[in-house]
């Protein structure tokens, strides 16, 4: 009998897997990536401390398309560089959350990438 895989299960494991390997610091946070059916969450990680500096969601007020989308993803990805500029932060370690770099995710590192966030 062929079973049939649980993605979600999968994801989980690949997100494990890279977060051994990379961790935020207070010189170079974390850029974390959460990706729902919906909406799509971003934040910026200080993992030594504990503390999440910068978060931005297509929940904000500041987002004007409000789905799981590219160009909600393009919009995010700009909002959350200027945030970090604002708090000082250039440079970032940027974490997929174990979602392909595909599409959404894509669009959102790349935005970020313009908006002035280095990684």
């Amino acid at each position: 009998m062929v079973k049939k895989t649980d993605r979600k299960m999968k994801r989980k494991i690949r997100h494990i897997r890279v977060r051994r390997k990379i961790s935020g610091t207070a010189e170079r946070p974390r850029l974390c990536v959460y990706r729902s059916n919906t909406n799509l969450y971003v934040q910026i990680i200080d993992d030594v401390a504990g503390n999440t500096l910068v978060q931005a969601s297509t929940l904000d007020k500041d987002v004007k398309v409000k789905h799981a989308n590219k160009e909600a993803a393009k919009e995010l990805g700009l909002l959350i560089a200027k945030k970090a500029s604002a708090k000082k932060i250039d440079t970032v370690v940027f974490d997929r959350g174990g979602y392909i770099y595909h599409g959404v995710v894509k669009e959102l590192a790349e935005a970020a990438r313009e908006g002035g966030l280095k990684f």
